[in-house]
């Protein structure tokens, strides 16, 4: 609220553009990621094609919270986005650890080549910036969100620099061919952890605000 209406409103616009660009980069994203995590039988590029996904359903959100250009200081609306993004974040965990134990029951063993390289040092650098701009968009909206929502995309780009630490690490010591499917797990219940928080968190808020607070 220490924004004045004019910026407010400017941010908010901002806040739109970004959620556009990111639904874009990531569709792209995880379209290459599934590809390669098929053809390269890597549990970490499912990872990050599931959590690319996760992002552009996130961002979907964010624009839903912000299309109202007389809800961009909405409590109830800010908090019913959190929590359909609690949601989605402990769905696709439980899809990202399900994988990734199934690689890791079977002993699936990742191909590494250039193209599993390039997707993922691309990948962690999209989603990293985009993670960065969401954040500070996020602190001068005071939007949790959109924070959440960068989040997201940080989790991402952790996960699109962990397919190329896991191949690297794998050509050159083939007995660590469960790192993979480990940082896959690892992410899944990072994931699973914020979605069960922000539930937690949002559930009680939204009952307290959605009988003062209406919009349309």
């Amino acid at each position: 609220m220490r924004l004045k209406p004019h910026e407010a409103q400017s941010y908010r616009k901002k806040a739109l553009w970004v959620s556009w660009a990111s639904i874009g980069a990531t569709i792209i994203l995880a379209i290459a990621a599934f590809t390669v995590s098929i053809m390269r039988h890597s549990a970490s590029a499912f990872g990050f094609a599931f959590d690319a996904t996760l992002d552009v359903l996130s961002s979907v959100i964010v624009l839903w919270r912000y299309s109202n250009a007389a809800a961009v200081h909405s409590a109830h609306r800010e908090y019913i986005a959190c929590l359909i993004l609690g949601v989605i974040f402990i769905l696709s965990s439980l899809c990202i650890m399900g994988k990734a134990i199934h690689d890791l029951a079977t002993k699936l063993l990742p191909e590494v080549d250039d193209l599993l390289f390039s997707v993922s040092i691309v990948s962690g650098v999209v989603c990293i910036f985009l993670a960065v701009i969401k954040f500070m968009l996020g602190k001068v909206l005071t939007s949790r969100a959109l924070i959440t929502d960068g989040f997201n995309s940080l989790v991402g780009g952790i996960m699109g620099f962990s397919i190329l630490i896991s191949a690297e690490v794998f050509k050159h010591e083939p007995i660590v061919w469960y790192l993979d499917g480990t940082i896959g797990v690892l992410i899944g219940l990072i994931i699973l952890a914020y979605g069960v928080k922000l539930l937690l968190d949002m559930i009680p808020r939204v009952r307290q605000t959605r009988n003062y607070e209406r919009f349309e």
